[in-house]
């Protein structure tokens, strides 16, 4: 493989590196989010008074508490998207030495 070749590999690699790492905090947000707005509703539960009232702020939480644990699923996901592109980029930095030898 050819330096420049290996360069545009390595560039690639690494905003794809970043791009991971952007989306995982996102979803670390999105997460943190919905775990706050759960704590809300349970403190406004002890203060409805109508049955309506606390379905409705049930159905809400089971809805984020779904929405925590796609969270957490694409947050898995994206590790291991992470974990392969870094030791692929590593594999990549290994070699660009040898190569201008």
């Amino acid at each position: 493989m050819s330096i420049m070749f290996t360069k545009a590999i390595v560039t690639r690699l690494q905003r794809e590196i970043a791009d991971i790492e952007t989306k995982t905090i996102n979803e670390k947000m999105k997460q943190e989010k919905a775990e706050s707005k759960i704590n809300q509703l349970q403190k406004d539960m002890k203060l409805s008074k109508t049955h309506s009232e606390l379905n409705n702020k049930m159905a809400r939480i089971n809805k984020l508490n779904e929405e925590i644990k796609t969270a957490k699923r694409s947050q898995t996901d994206l590790s291991k998207q992470l974990s392969a592109k870094k030791a692929s980029l590593k594999q990549h930095v290994d070699k660009e030495p040898k190569q201008v030898q």
